[in-house]
């Protein structure tokens, strides 16, 4: 096994073995390519090129920042996509969104589906939606955006919140705390737009990833 710190464009090698790699990816890096000529570069392209054979087990949205494993051989790629399908991988997450909820944690039960065909947004619908849980913690209550992402220095009440997805449905995290009431700073999809000014960038980092005896740590950049 080899730990690392190892700074490329657009990611961080936070642990390397010989079957698979953890990495910290940048917020406005694509996971796996897109659609379209203009869409190619990706973290799986950069991170194929100076670990050959590496292949995706699961993404992140293309601005929200953090911790993704790779596998670097077919074996690693079935056990860890297992993993995965088994729910017997730990995710959390750190957020910025707006105002101040009423409690300090709680979980979420809210059902999404995709809101059209062909459309991103994710939408919660109690009738055809798949289960979807996150458990959710205030961390801070904060009265202005950190200074490391904030557009202005005016007041604003918002929140830190550590969240652990228990399903991995797509947009989860983003569409739960919109349904608490506390959009995420700087979502283009789901915060109304005086909430997307806010920040600089997508307030919502993937902190934690933990299996068996393995666990993994990126900190925040929120401060």
């Amino acid at each position: 096994m080899h730990q690392a710190s190892i700074s490329h464009d657009g990611f961080r090698v936070v642990h390397a073995q010989h079957d698979f790699v953890v990495l910290e990816k940048a917020s406005g890096l694509l996971s796996v390519p897109g659609i379209g000529a203009q869409n190619a570069d990706c973290l799986a392209t950069r991170v194929a090129a100076v670990f050959p054979g590496a292949r995706n087990v699961h993404r992140l949205d293309q601005h929200t920042s953090g911790l993704i494993v790779m596998a670097l051989n077919a074996q690693s790629h079935r056990t860890l996509s297992m993993l995965f399908e088994a729910r017997r991988m730990t995710k959390a997450y750190h957020a910025i969104a707006f105002g101040h909820p009423t409690q300090d944690a709680g979980e979420i039960h809210l059902p999404l589906r995709k809101e059209a065909i062909g459309n991103a947004r994710q939408i919660v619908c109690h009738e055809m939606g798949k289960p979807s849980v996150t458990r959710w913690k205030v961390e801070a209550l904060l009265d202005r955006v950190p200074a490391s992402v904030a557009t202005s220095s005016q007041p604003c009440r918002c929140t830190r919140f550590r969240l652990q997805p228990l399903t991995g449905r797509s947009h989860q995290l983003r569409v739960h705390l919109l349904a608490l009431g506390h959009p995420i700073l700087a979502d283009d999809l789901y915060a109304p737009d005086e909430i997307k000014k806010l920040s600089t960038r997508l307030c919502l980092h993937a902190s934690e990833l933990a299996w068996d005896n393995y666990a993994f740590t990126a900190a925040h950049p929120f401060h």
